[in-house]
């Protein structure tokens, strides 16, 4: 399976929705743009995880660098996900701690903006 990434500009927020399988092979690609997108002075990121089908250790990696990088310029990264299977990865690795988790991209950037 393939990783199909698109990212768009939604208020000041950069959303990268993200589709197919974050693996060892693919993940490379998206730490790519979101590195591209910190460098462009993006700091406030949102991942939409709703069509990804599968997360390995590496894709982990990849969103928690990403997160170490834009919290760097005081930005955040939140996710999009309401499916289980992936949720239950956040959850054993005690990762739903570090990254606010939500619903849809409009109720994490409302979140971020009350915050």
């Amino acid at each position: 399976m393939d990783l199909k990434l698109e990212h768009y500009t939604e208020d000041d927020t950069e959303i990268v929705v993200v589709e197919g399988e974050i693996d060892v092979y693919t993940a490379p690609r998206l730490r790519e743009l979101l590195i591209d997108l910190v460098n462009q002075g993006r700091f406030h990121l949102v991942v939409d995880m709703e069509k990804v089908e599968f997360l390995d250790s590496t894709g982990l990696g990849v969103l928690v660098g990403g997160l170490k990088r834009v919290r760097a310029h005081d930005g955040t990264l939140d996710l999009v996900c309401k499916q289980e299977r992936i949720l239950k990865i956040f959850r054993i690795t005690g990762l739903t701690k570090v990254f606010g988790i939500h619903d849809t991209v409009r109720d994490a950037i409302d979140n971020r903006k009350t915050q």
